[in-house]
């Protein structure tokens, strides 16, 4: 796919968080067919190569001290092994059916480029542009270590580790990875995907700061797949990753592209401010692949888009939330019934308001405990939800209630010493029930809304209806399915404010529903 169309590809997809591999009748035929031979075989293949390739990953720090791993490797280690595993890890791409890399551009040296960005990343498939850049230092995960094979290959490429779970990794691997990239060509060049996770690749989303920290200029690298059937894409919902490695085993071959841009120089501005400095590449890269560059993230397990700070997640927890208390058969009225037992529960502060699934099917008299199980799914990692958050977000679409009525309620919950004001962090947790998914920037609003250092509900409902940011917001997200429903039926007035814009966002996440 060398060019996409911003209109047909948002109007095709909300959000770049959904991929679906759509195959006619006969190639789902031709795919089974292919499949049943062309897959275990090419599977056996790589497996093969990669059980050659483990222990010679091994040998490349094997008998180097703690320190001695901490430099670069130089000398026999480095040119008797690089070239062995860079073959194997061809060849491991050429075994499933990556015959050729088409490459354009020309790749920078080390000097002229210390980092190069590689965007759109669609799937673990993408690892294969480690070939055409003599295999990059990366970025990973450090659970991937104690993976078979990975974790070899890690050690091989003295990759930068950092732990999701622990702020003091982040930290260290920042101060690690400055230091790389500011080395002057001591340490070799590094690979990173800004965007930090996969999409379908029909908009770029918003690029993370980490490789442009350290204010050094940066190569663009531009990734497609010229084929008639995509099959590489790996997302947040859609195609699972072994479906992307099927359908893309069962075709004869697949095609890839990787396109060398010039060397980005940041100015003197971009360099102080990474942010600024990421998206600016990100548009740059968005032009030259003709898809939209916008705000959307993903944080935590939860794509979102951004505006005034606030996170707005793309497919709301109070939407899927209703959805499934319908499809179990509840009216309108029997939701109502169910919402008023929990703000009894929560305001009486007799019971937790955390409730397991257990408690939730019995508040909502739902038919099967699977039901409340997908429910607390969407707002928390464990079978558990907190009921302040399932009260607002779905009572915000609920046409019984009205915003003022709403915050009234939320700030009873929040306000737990009865003060008559909120702190910064309970504002954080109010607006994360409303939305149904955690808020870490609320300081500019806490700032707006707050009065001699007190945030009363009268300051933040004025603020959150009159301040043009903030009641976009409450307008266009915290709204009655009705309303939303009339939304749906609207034609957009214009596709491309998709990009950077949370109304075009609203409106396809509304489609989507």
């Amino acid at each position: 796919m060398e060019k996409h169309d911003c209109s047909s590809a948002t109007q095709e997809y909300p959000h770049p968080f959904i991929y679906e591999v759509k195959l006619t009748r006969a190639q789902r035929i031709r795919g089974i067919l292919l499949g049943s031979i062309l897959v275990p075989l090419r599977i056996t293949l790589a497996a093969l190569l990669f059980l050659i390739m483990w222990p010679i990953a091994r040998l490349r720090l094997a008998g180097l001290s703690k320190e001695e791993c901490a430099r670069p490797v130089t000398g026999w280690r480095s040119w008797l092994f690089h070239p062995i595993v860079w073959l194997l890890s061809r060849a491991v791409f050429f075994s499933l059916g990556f015959l050729w890399v088409k490459v354009k551009g020309r790749r920078a040296d080390l000097k002229e480029a210390p980092v190069l960005v590689v965007a759109p990343h669609s799937s673990f498939l993408d690892m294969l542009v480690l070939c055409p850049t003599q295999l990059a230092t990366v970025v990973s995960r450090s659970e991937n270590t104690s993976l078979p094979v990975i974790g070899a290959l890690l050690e091989f490429n003295q990759s930068v580790l950092v732990s999701r779970k622990d702020p003091e990794s982040r930290k260290k691997a920042v101060t690690e990875l400055i230091e790389r990239l500011t080395s002057k060509g001591y340490w070799p060049q590094m690979l990173m995907f800004p965007e930090g996770t996969t999409t379908n690749g029909r908009a770029l989303i918003k690029f993370k700061p980490g490789a442009f920290l350290a204010g050094v200029p940066v190569q663009p690298v531009l990734l497609r797949y010229p084929n008639k059937l995509d099959t590489v894409r790996w997302t947040y919902k859609g195609a699972s990753w072994t479906e992307a490695l099927w359908h893309t085993a069962s075709q004869f071959y697949t095609n890839m592209t990787v396109e060398f841009l010039p060397v980005y120089n940041p100015s003197e501005e971009e360099k102080q401010d990474p942010n600024l400095y990421a998206d600016n590449v990100q548009k740059l890269m968005a032009k030259a692949l003709g898809v939209p560059a916008t705000d959307y993230v993903m944080e935590g397990r939860v794509p979102v888009s951004t505006l005034g700070g606030l996170s707005l997640p793309l497919a709301s927890p109070g939407r899927e939330t209703l959805s499934l208390l319908r499809k179990n058969g509840l009216e309108a009225h029997e939701i109502e019934a169910a919402l008023a037992k929990i703000i009894d529960r929560c305001l009486s502060g007799a019971q937790s308001s955390k409730a397991n699934a257990d408690e939730l099917t019995s508040i909502f008299s739902l038919k099967n405990k699977q039901t409340a199980v997908c429910i607390c799914s969407l707002y928390s990692k464990d079978e558990t939800v907190d009921l302040r958050q399932l009260y607002c977000s779905v009572s915000a679409l609920m046409d019984f209630s009205n915003f003022k009525d709403l915050l009234h309620s939320a700030f009873k919950f929040f306000d737990h010493e009865g003060k008559g004001s909120l702190s910064a962090e309970e504002l954080s947790d109010l607006m994360g029930a409303l939305f149904g998914t955690p808020q870490h920037n609320t300081g500019a609003l806490y700032a707006e809304a707050s009065s001699r250092g007190l945030l009363t509900e009268e300051n933040l409902l004025q603020v959150l209806t009159t301040h043009p940011t903030y009641q976009r917001v409450v307008n266009d997200y915290l709204q009655p399915e009705e309303v939303g429903s009339q939304l749906l039926l609207a034609p957009a007035a214009n596709e491309k404010a998709v990009n950077n814009n949370v109304n075009g966002y609203l409106h396809h996440n509304k489609k989507f529903k």
